[in-house]
């Protein structure tokens, strides 16, 4: 009789564990629920990683939509912000004006933007430019994965959109999960990451 009410117990605890572990995830969950809108949102969750956390440089590179080459290499020395987008993501187009105001605000101050856009082929990716006025580069992935890839170790983009932030050395600084909600976030991360250096 004991033997069965502690099978039962452990069956219960276990099945509620099981629960927990389910519903802990917004992403899993999100992914489970099958909402039909195509994409994983973080929930702006940011992370930021002291110098001794930032691990190694990552190093990437790709075509950008206006057939250019793009090289992480070209930009070495400078605070590199990188942006995982695209165009039939609603939070992509709802921070795309935010990131450009961001990048026109440091474009003399060694800051360097790129979009890796992770779905799109480059008619698009040149529309949704122009219709929200992005002026810095992107990349296209869909095709490759390359740039994907190179983020993929211990702090990946895992949503879209997602934007981490590279130190002037090229490693990982900052992630913002999901949806920038306001320049002042990502305007803060640079202005530690440039103080760093001066």
């Amino acid at each position: 009789m004991h033997a069965t009410r502690r099978v039962g117990v452990a069956l219960a605890v276990a099945s509620a564990l099981l629960l927990t572990g389910c519903t802990s995830d917004p992403l899993a969950e999100q992914y489970r629920e099958g909402s039909g809108k195509n994409y994983i949102a973080g929930d702006g969750t940011i992370s930021e990683f002291d110098e001794p956390q930032r691990g190694e440089r990552i190093e990437f590179s790709g075509e950008t939509v206006e057939g250019e080459r793009y090289d992480s290499a070209d930009a070495e020395g400078e605070v590199q912000v990188v942006n995982f987008w695209y165009a039939g993501c609603a939070p992509c187009r709802a921070e795309a004006p935010i990131l450009q105001e961001v990048a026109e605000a440091f474009a003399d101050e060694g800051v360097n933007f790129v979009g890796v856009n992770v779905r799109d082929q480059a008619g698009t990716a040149a529309s949704f430019e122009e219709k929200y006025g992005v002026t810095y580069p992107s990349i296209l992935d869909v095709n490759s994965g390359e740039a994907q890839l190179a983020f993929s170790g211990p702090v990946p983009p895992a949503a879209v959109p997602t934007t981490i932030v590279l130190d002037q050395e090229g490693r990982v600084a900052a992630r913002v999960l999901g949806q920038l909600d306001s320049a002042s976030i990502l305007e803060s991360i640079i202005d530690q990451l440039l103080a760093e250096q001066a």
